[in-house]
């Protein structure tokens, strides 16, 4: 190990930055917010740094280096492009033994700045030790992401709440038991989704009754597919889950990123068959969070976007389970930008409807409505009943000739996408993989402009990506 990791009380103590330009601005901001006194050492500054002298945020001490500046300092930065003056300020801090920092060039050094995740007063930071920044920068990112941005706010009610829990719980064990649960379970995952009211009942109750082990339910949205798709909460949740009720719909590729000990569940439904009946799946979630669990119901799309999911959790409200609800992007919405089809356009479409095609008869839908033009229909479910639907527009006054697309498995990597017209539809439709999305409207015209994404057409029955019909 080449350096100890620190992290440095710098508050109100003094700081030396040499230099004035943009790379000495980056680092007084990150001293600043830390509440250093940072005193600058420039010939000139740049304009942020010029704006905080005025305001006195920070001193303009001197524009020559000289030794003697160092001697009523905690730190120093150097960070200008002159090697002569940088190996000067090392060689001076070092001879005072201050710890100092060269900019970009680690051999003069005494310590580092290392990549920060801030979620304050909780911190994270990653370092190569100098050897590969940008290494540890993506590192940071991929851990920038897994951390919810309210962990710091739960971090500061957890201090809040504990001398409170050290008159109630008199054991070092019985405090870490409770915090364990408290971290895992209702007040964490309220408090991540920002509901401190909620989460404060939570841990009262977890303090109050410790044997009441009631759980909650969280609707998670997973998206069309593409793992890239799942929201960055709905990836947190899925990471803290005890049980997950998943879909078909939702791909093997975001079922693969549910934490690993999570208990999996395939309530799925498909085209013409049941699996599990909805108002089992509503009695399933029920009482796994009655035992105490975090109940992660994941749906593909949206799941409040012909998802059932309002259903879901009638049944939760029924039974006094708390409750979140994290969105997804839905099908209408992300098959399509995959296939370069805009649900909207200036020239080719003012609205979008979004439709299912599960309907029980004829009179379900305002047919005439649906039919007018320059309006894009975006129908979910729809490829059995794709002849009625094409009927039933042309004979409301819809254009026969209206560009329509079917695309299947929309965003992932087998995606397809079949162009034509509307009194082409069933044809389209008959085979397409599923699950299908169907887009009527001018906007699909688009498609052969637009298209962007990079299909896989190696899938057994297809020999293209693309199928056009006009």
């Amino acid at each position: 190990m080449d350096y100890l990791p620190l992290f440095a009380a710098l508050k109100d103590r003094p700081v030396l930055v040499i230099g004035g330009g943009e790379v000495a601005a980056r680092k007084i901001l990150l001293l600043k917010r830390a509440g250093a006194q940072v005193r600058i050492v420039a010939r000139q500054l740049e304009p942020s740094l010029a704006e905080l002298t005025q305001a006195q945020s920070v001193e303009w001490l001197a524009t020559e280096f000289e030794e003697s500046q160092l001697d009523a300092v905690f730190l120093v930065i150097a960070a200008t492009d002159d090697a002569a003056l940088n190996q000067r300020v090392f060689a001076a801090a070092n001879a005072r033994q201050r710890l100092v920092n060269v900019v970009d060039n680690q051999p003069l050094c005494s310590f580092i700045f290392p990549s920060i995740v801030d979620r304050s007063p909780l911190l994270v930071a990653v370092s190569s030790g100098g050897t590969a920044p940008v290494l540890a920068r993506l590192l940071r990112e991929k851990i920038e992401a897994l951390l919810p941005t309210n962990l710091g706010r739960m971090a500061q009610a957890a201090s809040y709440w504990r001398h409170h829990i050290q008159t109630r719980l008199k054991t070092v064990a019985e405090r870490r038991r409770f915090w364990e649960r408290v971290f895992t379970g209702r007040f964490a995952s309220q408090m991540l989704a920002g509901n401190e009211k909620q989460a404060q009942q939570a841990l009262e109750e977890e303090l109050n009754q410790p044997e009441r082990q009631t759980g909650e339910i969280i609707l998670v949205g997973a998206g069309p597919g593409d793992a890239g798709l799942l929201t960055l909460r709905g990836l947190q949740v899925i990471q803290q889950a005890d049980v997950v009720f998943y879909d078909h719909l939702v791909s093997e590729s975001v079922r693969e990123l549910v934490r690993r000990d999570a208990e999996m569940i395939c309530v799925g439904k498909r085209a013409g068959s049941h699996s599990v009946p909805q108002h089992d799946t509503n009695r399933m979630l029920v009482e796994a969070a009655l035992q105490g669990k975090t109940v992660v119901r994941l749906k593909g799309g949206d799941p409040f976007i012909f998802g059932r999911g309002g259903e879901e959790l009638e049944a939760a409200a029924e039974a006094g389970i708390p409750f979140q609800v994290v969105p997804g992007v839905t099908a209408a919405s992300g098959a399509t930008a995959y296939a370069g089809i805009p649900l909207t356009h200036r020239e080719h479409a003012q609205s979008v409807t979004f439709v299912t095609g599960h309907y029980k008869d004829d009179t379900s839908f305002d047919w005439a409505q649906l039919a007018q033009s320059r309006q894009t229909l975006a129908i979910y479910m729809g490829t059995m009943k794709a002849a009625e639907i094409s009927r039933q527009l042309i004979a409301h006054g819809r254009d026969s000739l209206t560009p329509v697309a079917v695309i299947s498995r929309g965003t992932r990597a087998d995606q397809q996408v079949a162009i034509g017209t509307l009194q082409q539809l069933e044809s389209l439709a008959k085979d397409a993989p599923m699950p299908a999305l169907l887009v009527v409207g001018e906007v699909v015209q688009l498609h052969h402009q637009l298209a962007w994404f990079q299909h896989n057409p190696q899938r057994e029955g297809f020999a293209s990506s693309v199928v056009n019909l006009a």
